[in-house]
């Protein structure tokens, strides 16, 4: 338990003695009944099993901040960071800040944001492995690092950046609430240390005193619709119209006089010039993602057109079926799919601890997704153990495999989607995320097939089958543009970050978006003439190799610009603390190996071949067998 100071001051303490029964979301302060069996019970701090004499234990506190008297000192940081050993480059309580006007009428607005453990809290739910509990215990919203293994799905969806993913530790950490000092009637350690006394702390709707504002938003906080976050706010200063951001983020905001609150727009700071931007495309942290959707939704696509076409009787895919080419084609799916998996893995902080992605099966779409992408693989594999030998139970039981591939494939693809319908994410929330994974599927899955086709079967006999796949890539392309023409429209028009999204998308990756949409048009031409001509001689085998190359660039270049996109719901950051454009700049120059930038670089389990094989080489086979025991001992 944490032990108070003799001569720690008034201050300090927990002083609430009069509560509100309801908070203004309506959710109830008191978060048990007085009988529940979820009371008297130890938080076991540090391996204490004393139950703190905090009066107020079981009511929902919060944090109040009074952007009037903050004078962004980072003080609130500091302590933070010392009491709970946060490294130098993740804070669990940042300062950030927006200004407005010129001089001499010039405002500077100061936003000391930590997690403000919300009454929904959608780090919670979307876990997949459980590692968030939100306590009857002051309603902390607590999250055990050691359970975690570093997804950073916590981060995508909590609108506040609350949840910090270690580059380096490869887990995620966040604000506990100090809820060791809460059992000794001590506020947590940001508010003691605040010069200014612009936090404060308590059970929540009570306004501290001297102070006469509770706001649920200030001008930069995101809304509060999505996880009705436990903050109140005090902004007396009559602020200007438009408040900006000192980050990079194009981002600033218009005060909305009949909702009496600050929207966000576009702020065109970086101009109109477009780019390629090749590298920070093409290289991105999400990466691995890419690459997984892809081959996923491709596999799960062809897989399911090869059994549903061979269960159906459609006779083209029953004669592929009885070809030479159809073994050689099981096992490319089956390939591509591994591919994607072992990506997805190997892109976790903590890639050996996979199995927890299980953990959330009831709440998360990431575990959902998990499952149903686990289970297709699974038929895939039983279907290229039995089916490839044409015996009769064996078929059976191939048949088997394959119904809860083609199953489990479809609930996969469906969690996949839901799992990018993030509220704090307003680019990928569009139903433009089905379109484009449901026309990756139809136009990557056929092309698979017609592929391997084309390269074992003579031409000549397999025309009816490459016309009709031909047909379905030219229905999922369609489908996928006019996904993409729907969700411009709506974002370039957008009060929300996904504009911001947009700007990026016709400036900084102009280019690379305009290579996409090129491409795309060229093959749903091509694609068409194919379908209806067909492929004969050296020029079909050409035309054939283009479109592969075409659609090849085009999916690379669309999907890693879904990803290196979206511009979540942030808080705004400093000069350079928590602005993405500096951290960029400090990892492309070297200065990120200067701690005190608040900058590391990327160095998580997700290890490359080359440097597993050197490590290897200069390691001693006692010395490997002490690492192994040390991690599976942790």
């Amino acid at each position: 338990m944490f032990e108070p100071r003799p001569d720690e001051p008034l201050y300090a303490f927990l002083r609430d003695q009069i509560t509100e029964d309801e908070n203004r979301y309506g959710q109830k302060i008191e978060l048990t009944e007085p009988d529940s069996d979820l009371r008297c019970k130890s938080l076991n701090i540090n391996g204490d099993t004393a139950i703190g004499e905090n009066p107020n234990r079981y009511k929902q506190h919060g944090f109040y901040f009074n952007s009037d008297n903050c004078i962004g000192c980072h003080a609130c940081e500091s302590a933070c960071s010392e009491k709970n050993d946060v490294p130098a480059h993740i804070a669990f309580r940042s300062v950030g800040f927006v200004e407005a006007g010129t001089y001499p009428d010039y405002q500077r607005t100061n936003i000391s944001m930590a997690c403000n453990h919300c009454d929904d809290p959608v780090c919670l739910t979307g876990c997949p492995t459980r590692a968030y509990t939100k306590f009857a215990e002051y309603g902390a919203v607590l999250q055990d690092p050691d359970i975690c293994f570093g997804c950073g799905y916590c981060t995508w969806v909590c609108p506040y950046n609350a949840p910090q993913l270690d580059p380096v530790k490869g887990e995620v950490s966040k604000c506990n609430m100090c809820v060791d000092r809460l059992e000794v009637n001590l506020k947590p350690a940001c508010v003691a240390a605040c010069l200014g006394n612009a936090l404060d702390f308590g059970v929540i709707e009570n306004i501290p005193e001297n102070r006469i504002q509770a706001k649920t938003e200030i001008p930069g906080f995101p809304s509060t619709d999505i996880t009705h976050p436990n903050i109140r706010f005090q902004n007396t200063h009559n602020t200007h119209r438009e408040v900006t951001r000192t980050d990079d983020m194009p981002l600033k905001y218009h005060r909305d006089d009949e909702l009496g609150k600050f929207k966000p727009v576009v702020d065109e700071k970086q101009g109109r010039e477009q780019h390629w931007n090749f590298r920070k495309l093409l290289t991105s942290h999400e990466s691995a993602h890419v690459l997984f959707t892809l081959c996923t939704q491709a596999t799960v696509g062809a897989f399911s057109m090869l059994m549903l076409g061979n269960w159906l009787g459609i006779d083209a895919i029953v004669a592929l079926k009885n070809s030479s080419a159809f073994v050689p084609l099981i096992l490319l799916i089956f390939a591509v799919s591994t591919f994607g998996l072992f990506k997805l893995n190997m892109h976790l902080g903590k890639p050996h601890r996979f199995y927890r992605g299980f953990n959330n099966l009831k709440l998360s779409p990431v575990s959902r997704e998990i499952a149903g992408v686990s289970m297709f693989y699974t038929g895939l594999l039983g279907y290229v153990v039995f089916g490839l030998w044409d015996v009769g139970l064996l078929n059976v039981i191939a048949n088997i495999f394959a119904f809860i591939g083609v199953l489990s494939g479809a609930i996969g693809l469906y969690y996949m989607y839901k799992l990018y319908r993030i509220p704090a994410r307003p680019f990928w929330n569009h139903w433009q995320t089905g379109s484009a994974f449901v026309g990756t599927l139809l136009s990557f899955g056929a092309l698979l097939i017609a592929v391997v086709s084309v390269a074992l079967l003579p031409l000549a006999g397999s025309q009816g089958l490459l016309q009709g796949l031909a047909a379905i890539i030219a229905i999922g392309l369609a489908v996928e543009g006019y996904g993409h023409i729907a969700h411009a429209r709506d974002m370039e028009g957008a009060s929300h970050e996904g504009a911001a999204s947009y700007y990026h998308q016709v400036t900084e990756y102009g280019k690379s978006y305009s290579l996409r949409n090129g491409l795309l048009a060229f093959n749903l031409v091509l694609v068409t003439v194919i379908a209806v001509m067909g492929l004969s001689g050296v020029i079909g085998y050409l035309a054939g190799l283009v479109l592969v190359i075409s659609m090849l660039v085009m999916a690379a270049f669309g999907r890693s610009l879904f990803f290196v996109l979206v511009i979540p719901t942030t808080m705004p950051g400093a000069f350079f603390w928590k602005n993405k454009g500096f951290v960029e700049h400090a990892r492309a120059t070297g200065l990120a190996d200067a701690p005190q930038h608040g900058v590391a670089y990327e160095r998580h389990h997700a290890f490359k071949v080359d440097e597993l094989i050197k490590t290897i080489k200069e390691t001693s086979v006692a010395e490997m067998l002490e690492h192994i025991r040390g991690i599976f001992g942790k």
